[in-house]
């Protein structure tokens, strides 16, 4: 087996990685920078590739999938049923906002989504001449650890995974077996993570003493999986003030009732919904931040969605509260806010009088539970780190190698590997 690096090498964005063996070669994600003009991984013909398969939805890992259906659906993308309705999702609000950056379209998408192959964790399936097996990676619903074997090699992706417990989600599957290489996301390898459950009671304290005050806490969330933990967080640790949520998180809600199996705690989720306003229309809106409570709106770093109307109706109100639960990437409205307390109100930057604080509700593995889970994979695999900044992505790979004694390296764009 070969592995290609074609994105995602000492940075954060367009994963994609082509597997090859004999006649068969998969691609193991295709994503997109999600910049303004976005950028993609190295170009694959596709009439060269016998399957696509997904670890999971957010952008950086499906992004530029379609790009393989232009014309037709020769080719077979493979996913768990909750990726497949979640990147659908994705992808159609990134042609939306993106589409003449993109080369591909609307039309695309739905030949992709007639091409998709569905398959649960642990459901062995095969491509050509490869084996490949998906396994809980607890990152956001329905995303995977990937397993490919051929010949007398074996090759894990981690995709981007959560070892970690959290209300939405169980932690990722240990029990991962021999490997003789293993390519790893990097994304926080030189940091830990502060305790999950200190967080979450610190962040429902923060909502208390906002609403308390008379005032409302906007809490911008992504999508998927960041603004069901709140919600969550909220109602299992007994708020008793309203909570609304808002944008694309309610489509999200739709689909994860689809798929409570793929849930940590269904009963909790359920009557989680249950007991927040879905909020749908702008006098729904108007009205809910007229009495204090928690609003949860995407989009997550305040770049669109209803949580710029929230941000520029609350900011100018000391009682209001801010709190940032997501990475704000550098250049976006959030980030601004927390490095300068500057928020964009009717386009100029405006200084925040609402409390803003920081939690950190990461859905990525920390530095010591990321080793602890590579540790965990048995035989002497060789190690490729990527998904992360270029320091992390080195660190990683010179501590794995310090601590196992195994060949690890963080690749660059462009270079072939023996597994």
């Amino acid at each position: 087996m070969q592995v290609k690096i074609l994105g995602a090498a000492r940075q954060v964005g367009r994963s994609g990685f082509m597997v090859s063996h004999g006649n068969t070669n998969i691609l193991l994600d295709y994503g997109a920078m999600t910049t303004k003009e976005p950028g993609f991984p190295v170009h694959v013909q596709p009439k060269t590739v016998q399957g696509l398969i997904l670890s999971h939805a957010h952008l950086d890992h499906s992004g530029a999938a379609p790009v393989f259906f232009i014309g037709g659906d020769k080719v077979k993308m493979h996913s768990t049923p909750v990726t497949a309705e979640l990147s659908n999702l994705l992808i159609e609000d990134f042609i939306k906002i993106s589409g003449p950056y993109l080369p591909f379209e609307y039309l695309d998408l739905l030949a992709m989504n007639k091409s998709t192959i569905l398959h649960d964790y642990k459901q062995t399936f095969q491509v050509g001449e490869m084996t490949i097996n998906f396994y809980d990676a607890g990152h956001i619903p329905g995303s995977c650890i990937i397993s490919v074997e051929a010949g007398s090699k074996r090759l894990l992706y981690t995709g981007d995974i959560n070892g970690q417990e959290t209300e939405l989600l169980n932690a990722s599957w240990k029990d991962l077996g021999e490997a003789n290489m293993v390519i790893t996301e990097s994304t926080y390898a030189t940091a830990d993570h502060p305790e999950r459950l200190k967080v979450e009671q610190e962040f429902v304290e923060y909502a208390n003493s906002v609403v308390e005050r008379g005032g409302v806490l906007l809490a911008p969330a992504f999508s998927v999986g960041r603004a069901q933990e709140l919600a969550l967080t909220l109602h299992k640790h007994g708020f008793k003030h309203p909570v609304g949520m808002d944008g694309m998180a309610l489509k999200v809600n739709e689909i994860l009732m689809r798929y409570q199996e793929y849930l940590r705690d269904p009963t909790l989720f359920r009557r989680t919904l249950e007991s927040t306003e879905l909020i749908v229309g702008w006098s729904q809106r108007r009205k809910f931040i007229q009495k204090p409570g928690v609003i949860i709106s995407p989009a997550g770093m305040l770049v669109g969605g209803a949580s710029v109307f929230y941000n520029e109706k609350l900011s100018q109100n000391e009682k209001n509260g801010v709190s940032l639960v997501s990475f704000q990437v550098p250049g976006t409205a959030g980030r601004t806010l927390l490095d300068r307390g500057l928020t964009l109100i009717n386009g100029k930057p405006t200084k925040m009088k609402a409390e803003v604080r920081k939690f950190d509700f990461s859905s990525h593995s920390g530095k010591s539970s990321l080793l602890s889970d590579l540790k965990g994979i048995k035989g002497s695999p060789k190690f490729m780190t990527v998904h992360g900044e270029e320091e992390s992505c080195v660190s990683l790979a010179d501590e794995l190698h310090t601590e196992l004694g195994v060949e690890a390296f963080a690749p660059r764009v462009g270079e072939v590997y023996e597994v």
